[in-house]
Protein backbone atom coordinates (compact mmCIF):
# COMPACT_ATOMS: atom_id res chain seq x y z
CA UNK A 1 0.00 0.00 0.00
CA UNK A 2 1.27 3.73 -0.62
CA UNK A 3 1.36 6.34 1.93
CA UNK A 4 -1.88 6.15 3.96
CA UNK A 5 -3.35 9.71 3.19
CA UNK A 6 -6.44 11.65 4.82
CA UNK A 7 -9.66 12.33 3.23
CA UNK A 8 -8.28 16.12 2.71
CA UNK A 9 -5.82 15.31 0.76
CA UNK A 10 -7.32 12.66 -1.33
CA UNK A 11 -9.88 15.21 -2.20
CA UNK A 12 -7.90 17.54 -3.21
CA UNK A 13 -5.54 14.85 -5.52
CA UNK A 14 -8.85 14.25 -6.96
CA UNK A 15 -10.05 17.24 -7.54
CA UNK A 16 -7.18 17.31 -9.64
CA UNK A 17 -8.11 14.72 -11.41
CA UNK A 18 -11.43 14.95 -12.29
CA UNK A 19 -10.66 19.04 -13.47
CA UNK A 20 -9.64 16.81 -16.88
CA UNK A 21 -12.91 14.66 -17.49
CA UNK A 22 -16.07 17.07 -16.15
CA UNK A 23 -17.78 20.30 -17.48
CA UNK A 24 -16.60 23.15 -14.90
CA UNK A 25 -20.06 23.75 -13.73
CA UNK A 26 -20.00 19.81 -12.52
CA UNK A 27 -16.99 20.34 -10.92
CA UNK A 28 -18.07 23.07 -9.33
CA UNK A 29 -21.06 21.76 -7.97
CA UNK A 30 -18.69 18.89 -6.40
CA UNK A 31 -16.71 21.16 -4.76
CA UNK A 32 -19.77 22.87 -3.29
CA UNK A 33 -20.47 19.44 -1.45
CA UNK A 34 -17.03 18.64 -0.76
CA UNK A 35 -16.55 22.40 0.96
CA UNK A 36 -19.67 22.44 2.80
CA UNK A 37 -20.17 18.74 3.93
CA UNK A 38 -17.43 16.34 3.19
CA UNK A 39 -14.30 18.15 4.62
CA UNK A 40 -15.94 19.45 7.98
CA UNK A 41 -17.10 15.56 8.85
CA UNK A 42 -14.52 13.51 7.26
CA UNK A 43 -11.78 15.46 6.18
CA UNK A 44 -8.97 14.90 8.86
CA UNK A 45 -9.73 11.48 8.82
CA UNK A 46 -7.72 8.58 6.89
CA UNK A 47 -11.36 6.34 6.63
CA UNK A 48 -14.74 6.19 6.93
CA UNK A 49 -16.92 3.98 9.12
CA UNK A 50 -20.63 2.86 8.29
CA UNK A 51 -21.83 3.65 11.78
CA UNK A 52 -20.18 7.41 11.36
CA UNK A 53 -21.15 7.47 8.11
CA UNK A 54 -25.08 6.58 9.01
CA UNK A 55 -24.99 9.38 11.70
CA UNK A 56 -23.90 11.69 9.35
CA UNK A 57 -26.73 10.85 7.23
CA UNK A 58 -29.55 11.28 9.99
CA UNK A 59 -27.83 14.89 11.29
CA UNK A 60 -27.92 16.17 7.41
CA UNK A 61 -31.83 15.26 6.97
CA UNK A 62 -32.04 16.32 10.66
CA UNK A 63 -30.87 19.91 9.59
CA UNK A 64 -33.34 20.41 6.80
CA UNK A 65 -31.44 18.90 3.62
CA UNK A 66 -33.58 16.70 1.25
CA UNK A 67 -32.63 13.23 0.52
CA UNK A 68 -31.94 13.99 -2.94
CA UNK A 69 -29.01 16.68 -1.42
CA UNK A 70 -27.92 14.15 0.77
CA UNK A 71 -27.62 11.33 -1.74
CA UNK A 72 -25.27 13.70 -3.77
CA UNK A 73 -23.36 14.26 -1.03
CA UNK A 74 -22.43 10.31 -0.67
CA UNK A 75 -22.40 10.28 -4.37
CA UNK A 76 -19.57 12.71 -4.18
CA UNK A 77 -18.15 11.00 -1.22
CA UNK A 78 -18.16 7.40 -2.83
CA UNK A 79 -15.85 8.61 -5.84
CA UNK A 80 -13.63 10.42 -3.61
CA UNK A 81 -12.78 6.93 -1.56
CA UNK A 82 -12.82 5.18 -4.83
CA UNK A 83 -10.22 7.29 -5.91
CA UNK A 84 -7.95 7.20 -2.90
CA UNK A 85 -8.87 3.28 -2.68
CA UNK A 86 -7.76 2.69 -6.62
CA UNK A 87 -4.19 4.58 -5.62
CA UNK A 88 -3.89 3.03 -2.32
CA UNK A 89 -4.19 5.69 -0.46
CA UNK A 90 -7.18 4.60 1.78
CA UNK A 91 -9.11 1.77 2.13
CA UNK A 92 -12.42 1.89 0.99
CA UNK A 93 -15.33 -0.88 1.26
CA UNK A 94 -18.89 -0.20 0.37
CA UNK A 95 -21.66 1.05 2.83
CA UNK A 96 -25.08 0.14 3.43
CA UNK A 97 -26.77 3.20 4.31
CA UNK A 98 -30.32 3.34 5.37
CA UNK A 99 -32.85 6.46 4.71
CA UNK A 100 -36.03 6.83 6.75
CA UNK A 101 -38.84 5.85 5.07
CA UNK A 102 -41.31 8.97 3.50
CA UNK A 103 -44.51 8.98 4.86
CA UNK A 104 -45.03 12.32 2.99
CA UNK A 105 -45.99 12.56 -0.75
CA UNK A 106 -44.04 15.59 -2.61
CA UNK A 107 -46.32 18.01 -4.75
CA UNK A 108 -44.97 20.05 -7.44
CA UNK A 109 -46.37 24.09 -7.28
CA UNK A 110 -47.37 24.89 -10.35
CA UNK A 111 -49.84 28.10 -11.24
CA UNK A 112 -53.26 27.34 -11.65
CA UNK A 113 -55.12 27.71 -15.31
CA UNK A 114 -56.95 30.58 -14.22
CA UNK A 115 -53.59 32.31 -12.53
CA UNK A 116 -51.43 30.84 -15.87
CA UNK A 117 -53.83 32.92 -17.74
CA UNK A 118 -53.94 35.87 -15.86
CA UNK A 119 -49.98 35.98 -15.71
CA UNK A 120 -49.95 35.51 -19.67
CA UNK A 121 -52.63 38.11 -20.64
CA UNK A 122 -50.50 40.23 -18.46
CA UNK A 123 -47.15 39.76 -19.88
CA UNK A 124 -48.47 40.54 -23.78
CA UNK A 125 -50.57 43.42 -22.50
CA UNK A 126 -47.08 44.73 -20.65
CA UNK A 127 -44.08 44.00 -23.02
CA UNK A 128 -40.92 44.03 -21.70
CA UNK A 129 -37.97 42.08 -23.04
CA UNK A 130 -37.70 40.50 -19.46
CA UNK A 131 -41.54 39.81 -19.79
CA UNK A 132 -41.11 38.65 -22.57
CA UNK A 133 -38.34 35.99 -21.01
CA UNK A 134 -41.36 35.01 -18.61
CA UNK A 135 -43.90 34.16 -21.39
CA UNK A 136 -41.54 32.23 -23.78
CA UNK A 137 -40.91 29.97 -20.30
CA UNK A 138 -44.72 29.81 -19.35
CA UNK A 139 -44.71 28.24 -23.75
CA UNK A 140 -41.89 26.38 -23.84
CA UNK A 141 -40.87 25.40 -20.33
CA UNK A 142 -37.26 26.28 -20.60
CA UNK A 143 -35.13 26.23 -17.48
CA UNK A 144 -34.03 29.40 -16.06
CA UNK A 145 -30.54 29.26 -17.20
CA UNK A 146 -31.57 28.36 -20.51
CA UNK A 147 -33.78 31.70 -21.04
CA UNK A 148 -30.79 33.85 -19.80
CA UNK A 149 -28.52 32.11 -22.15
CA UNK A 150 -31.37 32.79 -24.94
CA UNK A 151 -30.12 35.17 -27.97
CA UNK A 152 -32.47 36.40 -30.70
CA UNK A 153 -30.50 33.67 -33.04
CA UNK A 154 -31.91 31.24 -31.15
CA UNK A 155 -35.40 32.18 -32.09
CA UNK A 156 -36.49 30.93 -35.90
CA UNK A 157 -39.87 32.59 -36.94
CA UNK A 158 -39.63 31.16 -40.18
CA UNK A 159 -39.67 27.67 -38.30
CA UNK A 160 -41.19 28.78 -35.68
CA UNK A 161 -38.85 26.85 -33.82
CA UNK A 162 -36.90 27.99 -30.09
CA UNK A 163 -33.04 26.45 -29.79
CA UNK A 164 -32.31 25.13 -26.40
CA UNK A 165 -28.40 24.92 -26.87
CA UNK A 166 -26.56 26.75 -23.78
CA UNK A 167 -27.33 27.81 -20.08
CA UNK A 168 -25.98 30.92 -18.12
CA UNK A 169 -24.57 30.07 -14.09
CA UNK A 170 -22.98 31.41 -11.57
CA UNK A 171 -20.20 28.65 -10.26
CA UNK A 172 -18.18 28.14 -7.54
CA UNK A 173 -14.64 27.51 -8.04
CA UNK A 174 -11.36 27.21 -5.53
CA UNK A 175 -8.42 28.10 -7.49
CA UNK A 176 -4.95 28.06 -6.03
CA UNK A 177 -6.55 28.65 -2.76
CA UNK A 178 -8.41 31.28 -3.29
CA UNK A 179 -12.33 30.95 -3.42
CA UNK A 180 -14.47 33.13 -6.60
CA UNK A 181 -17.83 33.20 -8.47
CA UNK A 182 -17.76 33.03 -12.07
CA UNK A 183 -20.46 33.69 -14.28
CA UNK A 184 -20.05 31.18 -17.55
CA UNK A 185 -21.74 30.14 -20.41
CA UNK A 186 -22.13 26.45 -20.97
CA UNK A 187 -23.79 23.80 -22.78
CA UNK A 188 -27.27 22.33 -21.23
CA UNK A 189 -27.83 20.20 -18.17
CA UNK A 190 -27.70 17.13 -20.24
CA UNK A 191 -27.25 16.20 -24.19
CA UNK A 192 -31.59 15.51 -24.24
CA UNK A 193 -31.32 19.21 -23.06
CA UNK A 194 -30.35 20.72 -26.52
CA UNK A 195 -33.48 20.21 -28.25
CA UNK A 196 -35.81 22.25 -30.56
CA UNK A 197 -39.44 23.63 -29.43
CA UNK A 198 -41.92 24.66 -31.73
CA UNK A 199 -43.51 28.54 -30.34
CA UNK A 200 -47.29 28.27 -29.90
CA UNK A 201 -49.01 30.76 -32.19
CA UNK A 202 -48.94 33.85 -29.95
CA UNK A 203 -45.34 33.52 -29.04
CA UNK A 204 -44.95 33.50 -32.85
CA UNK A 205 -47.08 35.92 -33.55
CA UNK A 206 -45.22 38.14 -31.00
CA UNK A 207 -41.71 37.19 -32.16
CA UNK A 208 -42.32 38.38 -36.14
CA UNK A 209 -42.28 41.85 -35.90
CA UNK A 210 -39.46 42.23 -33.71
CA UNK A 211 -37.17 39.73 -35.23
CA UNK A 212 -36.67 41.89 -38.30
CA UNK A 213 -35.40 44.92 -36.00
CA UNK A 214 -33.05 42.82 -33.26
CA UNK A 215 -29.64 42.29 -33.61
CA UNK A 216 -29.46 38.01 -33.85
CA UNK A 217 -26.73 37.93 -30.92
CA UNK A 218 -28.06 39.85 -29.00
CA UNK A 219 -29.60 37.58 -25.47
CA UNK A 220 -33.15 38.28 -25.55
CA UNK A 221 -33.72 39.16 -22.13
CA UNK A 222 -31.85 42.30 -22.31
CA UNK A 223 -31.74 42.82 -25.52
CA UNK A 224 -28.11 43.12 -25.73
CA UNK A 225 -24.74 41.95 -26.14
CA UNK A 226 -24.34 41.37 -22.59
CA UNK A 227 -26.62 38.61 -20.45
CA UNK A 228 -28.80 38.90 -17.33
CA UNK A 229 -27.92 36.20 -14.78
CA UNK A 230 -30.52 33.82 -13.22
CA UNK A 231 -30.58 35.23 -9.51
CA UNK A 232 -31.32 38.72 -10.88
CA UNK A 233 -33.84 37.38 -13.21
CA UNK A 234 -35.33 35.33 -10.54
CA UNK A 235 -35.49 38.21 -8.64
CA UNK A 236 -37.42 40.37 -11.18
CA UNK A 237 -40.13 37.39 -11.38
CA UNK A 238 -40.27 37.42 -8.17
CA UNK A 239 -41.48 40.90 -7.92
CA UNK A 240 -43.83 40.61 -10.56
CA UNK A 241 -45.97 37.72 -8.81
CA UNK A 242 -46.25 40.05 -6.21
CA UNK A 243 -47.35 42.46 -8.16
CA UNK A 244 -49.80 40.59 -10.02
CA UNK A 245 -51.11 39.68 -5.96
CA UNK A 246 -50.49 36.10 -7.16
CA UNK A 247 -49.22 32.75 -4.47
CA UNK A 248 -45.54 32.54 -4.02
CA UNK A 249 -44.09 30.58 -6.90
CA UNK A 250 -40.49 29.21 -7.76
CA UNK A 251 -39.39 30.27 -10.85
CA UNK A 252 -39.13 26.47 -11.65
CA UNK A 253 -42.55 26.38 -10.92
CA UNK A 254 -43.34 28.04 -14.26
CA UNK A 255 -41.75 24.58 -16.25
CA UNK A 256 -43.82 23.06 -14.05
CA UNK A 257 -46.46 24.78 -14.83
CA UNK A 258 -45.77 24.09 -18.95
CA UNK A 259 -45.51 20.64 -18.54
CA UNK A 260 -48.66 19.67 -16.62
CA UNK A 261 -50.71 21.68 -19.10
CA UNK A 262 -49.19 19.71 -21.43
CA UNK A 263 -50.04 16.55 -19.58
CA UNK A 264 -53.79 17.88 -18.55
CA UNK A 265 -54.55 18.55 -22.64
CA UNK A 266 -53.81 14.57 -23.18
CA UNK A 267 -49.99 15.21 -24.60
CA UNK A 268 -48.33 12.20 -25.31
CA UNK A 269 -45.68 11.39 -21.99
CA UNK A 270 -42.90 10.81 -24.73
CA UNK A 271 -42.95 13.84 -26.19
CA UNK A 272 -43.71 16.01 -22.96
CA UNK A 273 -40.17 14.20 -22.24
CA UNK A 274 -38.23 15.43 -24.78
CA UNK A 275 -39.61 19.01 -24.92
CA UNK A 276 -38.77 19.17 -21.31
CA UNK A 277 -35.34 17.87 -22.38
CA UNK A 278 -35.35 15.16 -19.57
CA UNK A 279 -32.26 12.59 -19.82
CA UNK A 280 -35.49 9.80 -19.80
CA UNK A 281 -39.34 9.57 -19.59
CA UNK A 282 -39.17 8.40 -16.12
CA UNK A 283 -38.40 11.34 -14.76
CA UNK A 284 -41.52 12.85 -16.27
CA UNK A 285 -43.90 10.20 -15.54
CA UNK A 286 -43.01 10.53 -11.00
CA UNK A 287 -42.86 14.39 -11.52
CA UNK A 288 -46.39 14.86 -13.90
CA UNK A 289 -48.23 11.88 -13.99
CA UNK A 290 -50.53 11.08 -11.19
CA UNK A 291 -53.89 9.47 -12.10
CA UNK A 292 -57.08 11.62 -10.58
CA UNK A 293 -59.81 9.91 -8.78
CA UNK A 294 -61.90 9.89 -12.14
CA UNK A 295 -59.15 8.10 -14.14
CA UNK A 296 -59.40 5.34 -11.31
CA UNK A 297 -62.24 4.80 -11.43
CA UNK A 298 -62.20 4.51 -14.91
CA UNK A 299 -59.94 2.00 -14.97
CA UNK A 300 -62.07 -0.13 -12.12
CA UNK A 301 -64.83 0.20 -14.78
CA UNK A 302 -63.01 -0.75 -17.68
CA UNK A 303 -61.31 -4.02 -15.71
CA UNK A 304 -64.70 -5.63 -14.73
CA UNK A 305 -65.73 -4.43 -18.09
CA UNK A 306 -63.68 -6.97 -19.73
CA UNK A 307 -64.23 -9.53 -16.70
CA UNK A 308 -68.07 -9.85 -17.78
Amino acid sequence: MNEQKTISEVIKLWTADKKQYVKRSTLSAYLLLVENHLLPAFGNNAHVEEEELQAFVFKKLEQGLSRKSVKDILIVLKMVLKFGAKNKWIEHRTFDIQFPTEREKHTIEVLSRANQKKVMEHLQEYFTFRNLGIYICLSAGIRIGEICALTWDDMNTDTGIISVRRTIQRIYMIEEGSRKTELILDTPKTKNSIREIPMSKDLLKMLKPMKKIVNPSFFVLTNDAKPTEPRTYRCYYKNLMKELSLPELKFHGLRHSFATRCIESKCDYKTVSVLLGHSNISTTLNLYVHPNLEQKKKCIDQMFKALR
